[in-house]
């Protein structure tokens, strides 16, 4: 290239010579500049590199996506053993190298809570999926409780992985509350097809989450809304609308929420009036004070088996949770690679009532893989 530029600074000066010389020579000027034009855009030929579209450039380009035409929506068959049933997805943005699948509580909410990720994700040019689990929002209610098992929904999540094409080179789990539930049991199952996990507003135990609702949460009431509230679980009341009324106006927007609950967001009421309460009810319970009665996973505790768990891991904890913010920043320093997000401001719903926390600091994590 210097040999080009110097020959170019010699025909500048013989061109200067040759206009100071005479007017008889305009052809052989002309020749010389056509030449010199020639060979300036060779020399610019030569130095042009090819350049990579960056994710900025497609983040938004659903051209070469098979989902194009649904405007990201893939509806996934589920093999069961009663059956092939569908569930919902939906993809926002493109990024090779980092994609995301949202696993939201409940269990039996739907999708819709996580709206607020619109928000935050794709100015971080992170590749995010919707999805309701079987029995939940968008997707199939087969109303069996048979289906309703967490090895099965383990197994739901894994068949959804492979029909979304997400592997360990770009599939970070996000599970909220029971969707933390549902990733920390993906990980110790399937953890080499994760690039990293994200557990949300979920202790390791449900007896630690029972206790800590019983033993703490629940001496912060009012003595007489407690003494309430325990006479109805003692009763097994737990739909009388006196019950509920006392859970709205004193819990919900201390430890759910914390928002009075005319200001709860939209996307929130729009998820919980869809919750499927049969599903909740086996694996959750019907009580707000922990997992009790007949549900499935009252004594599930995989606090023993963190340390089985390799992939970058993120465990997020709020000041105001329903469940100990020190039980999930020990879920950090049990894994072999974990890091704990501490939201000061939020409750169990901290993606709204802490979201620049909890999302940058989700980000933030994203950006280390």
């Amino acid at each position: 290239r210097g040999a080009f530029l110097q020959l170019i600074i010699r025909k500048l000066v013989a061109l200067r010579t040759l206009f100071d010389f005479s007017v008889n020579n305009k052809i052989m000027v002309m020749k010389n500049l056509l030449y010199l034009l020639t060979l300036t855009a060779f020399v610019a030929c030569t130095t042009t590199e090819t350049v990579e579209p960056s994710v900025s450039d497609t983040y938004l380009d659903y051209s070469q996506r098979d989902d194009q035409w649904t405007g990201g929506v893939k509806v996934i068959p589920v093999e069961t053993e009663l059956g092939t049933f569908k569930v919902w997805t939906k993809r926002v943005g493109n990024n090779p190298d980092l994609k995301v699948l949202l696993l939201h509580g409940g269990p039996g909410a739907t999708h819709e809570y996580f709206e607020s990720a619109d928000s935050y994700f794709p100015n971080a040019e992170v590749e995010y999926y919707y999805y309701d689990q079987l029995g939940s929002g968008n997707s199939d209610n087969p109303e069996d409780e048979r289906l309703w098992d967490l090895d099965r929904f383990v197994d739901e999540v894994e068949q959804v992985r492979l029909a979304l094409g997400l592997d360990a080179s770009n599939f970070v789990l996000l599970g909220h509350s029971w969707g933390g539930i549902l990733g920390m049991e993906y990980a110790l199952k399937y953890q080499e097809n994760l690039k990293g996990l994200v557990i949300s507003n979920m202790v390791a135990s449900a007896p630690e989450y029972m206790k800590y609702a019983q033993e703490v949460l629940g001496p912060q009431l009012p003595s007489e809304v407690l003494e309430e509230l325990q006479a109805f679980e003692a009763a097994g009341d737990y739909t009388n609308p006196r019950y509920l009324g006392l859970i709205e106006e004193h819990y919900y927007p201390e430890h759910v929420l914390r928002r009075p609950l005319a200001e709860w967001p939209e996307p929130v009421n729009r998820s919980f009036s869809k919750l499927n309460y049969p599903l909740y009810l086996k694996l959750q319970g019907p009580s707000e004070f922990g997992m009790v009665g007949d549900a499935t996973l009252k004594n599930w505790d995989r606090t023993a088996d963190l340390h089985r768990i390799e992939v970058p891991t993120l465990s997020i904890g709020a000041q105001y949770d329903t469940m100990d913010p020190e039980a999930m920043r020990a879920i950090a320093d049990s894994v072999q690679n974990g890091t704990f997000l501490y939201c000061s401001e939020g409750g169990h719903m901290t993606m709204y009532d802490d979201a620049d926390t909890y999302f940058n600091g989700i980000i933030d994590f994203l950006k280390t893989l």
